[in-house]
């Protein structure tokens, strides 16, 4: 495995700084742990607390009034509810706005120090530890990249990071309310195509990542499949805030999805709902050997590796700016035209089962790379029959790229403590 790095924002690091009465570091290393807001059965006092913080979240600052209208609460449950959140720190007052009628209004808004999470995503090719505040934005990541995680050495260096980043936190490590853990349900599936021995498939085969991270923590671990947790950050602070139902295709070592329908995310019956790498692209023929190829061996990043590799050039350029450069370039767009062909054909035979608004394209490569292969992939739809089709969905560009994965799952203990609905893929 490679060395980790560290990356952290200091225009994040310090959030409090914006706003005149802000609570302070100090001032939560003096205050109790936050109050328990257990997400399984929820009374109707923390239900409303839920619900105001949901206003605060999707509108922004808002003074009290503004709150009740928001909410259909009355004044007085708002004041009483704002008090409370007021004792955990959960909130801050901005400056009185002037100019008005009666009595200067003063906007609440949510403290960003007021709550922390973590995430963990272990992939195919790397693993990355994000740090989240209080309104999900990214406080400090650690990334680790290796040819593919070997569990002796990955499961003492998960609980390591998670550990540096809950001590740079100092005082404000009791706002920690949980940690989010994204990953593939498979990690040692398509072995052979990753060059992997039966003996690495089946070691990963027999871990419980979600057992074996809450095993490292005293903090409430939560688990999702990869692309679902990916699917819940465009959700939630992506896309997803304007789309109610969408397909969700996310480009990785092998490619993955998501499906949203009437703005929550559908599992299905075994938590696959949208896993897009198994579709077949060819009709089976009984009694030939050869099994129809799937979108995963035609639209993964693995294929870009493999022909990278075929040239001696670095396969780790599929993931960052240097695919889109020479002498990358032209296998680069060698592999776009033969992915976008491949997803336009799962997003036709998508659209003919789920019927959906949109269908949202993000991943780990370049921004550049992604645009070009979202184009081509709405140029290779114009080929298809759609007769029986009230026509295609929307073809929408993700907004959360590489981070989405980790981000998705941080997410998960935020919602789960401080979301309205027991369903924490609610949106408003």
């Amino acid at each position: 495995m490679s060395h980790s790095v560290t990356v952290t924002d200091p225009h994040l690091q310090d959030t409090t700084e914006s706003s005149p009465a802000v609570v302070t570091a100090g001032d939560i290393a003096d205050a109790p742990r936050l109050r328990q807001r257990g997400s399984n059965q929820v009374g109707m006092r923390q239900f409303n607390e839920r619900v105001v913080l949901q206003a605060l979240r999707v509108h922004g600052s808002q003074p009290k009034a503004e709150l009740a209208r928001l909410t259909g609460l009355t004044a007085q449950t708002i004041g009483l509810i704002t008090a409370r959140l007021d004792e955990d720190q959960l909130l801050t007052r901005e400056a009185p706005v002037r100019g008005r009628v009666g009595q200067p209004s003063v906007p609440i808004g949510m403290n960003p120090d007021g709550a922390f999470a973590i995430g963990i995503k272990i992939g195919r090719r790397s693993a990355d530890w994000l740090l989240v505040d209080f309104l999900g934005r990214v406080r400090q990541r650690i990334v680790l990249d290796y040819p593919f995680p070997d569990a002796a050495t990955l499961l003492p260096a998960i609980g390591a990071h998670l550990n540096r980043l809950l001590d740079g936190l100092g005082p404000l490590r009791s706002r920690v309310v949980g940690v989010g853990v994204a990953a593939p349900f498979q990690l040692g599936g398509w072995h052979r195509m990753l060059g992997l021995t039966e003996a690495q498939a089946h070691d990963w085969g027999q871990i419980d990542l979600g057992t074996e991270v809450q095993a490292l923590t005293d903090l409430p671990v939560s688990y999702a499949k990869d692309t679902s947790a990916a699917c819940v950050a465009e959700l939630l602070q992506g896309r997803g805030r304007e789309l109610h139902s969408f397909l969700y295709l996310f480009m990785d070592t092998f490619v993955g999805g998501g499906l949203v329908i009437n703005s929550h995310l559908h599992r299905g019956v075994n938590g696959n709902a949208g896993a897009v790498a198994s579709l077949p692209l060819q009709v089976a023929v009984p009694g030939v050997k050869e099994l129809p190829p799937q979108l995963i061996s035609q639209a993964s990043l693995w294929d870009l590796e493999q022909r990278f590799r075929e040239h001696a050039l670095d396969p780790m350029a599929a993931y960052d700016a240097r695919a889109m450069q020479a002498p990358w370039l032209p296998y680069t767009r060698e592999w776009i035209d033969r992915a976008a062909l491949a997803l336009a054909h799962c997003i036709v035979a998508g659209t003919a089962f789920l019927d959906v608004e949109a269908v949202v394209i993000d991943g780990v490569v370049a921004p550049d790379l992604l645009r070009d292969l979202w184009a081509r992939t709405g140029e290779a739809l114009k080929a298809y029959n759609l007769e029986g089709l009230q026509g295609l969905p929307r073809l929408e560009l993700g907004s959360i790229g590489s981070d989405a994965r980790a981000l998705g799952g941080a997410l998960l203990p935020l919602h789960a403590c401080f979301a309205p609905d027991r369903d924490i893929f609610l949106k408003t």
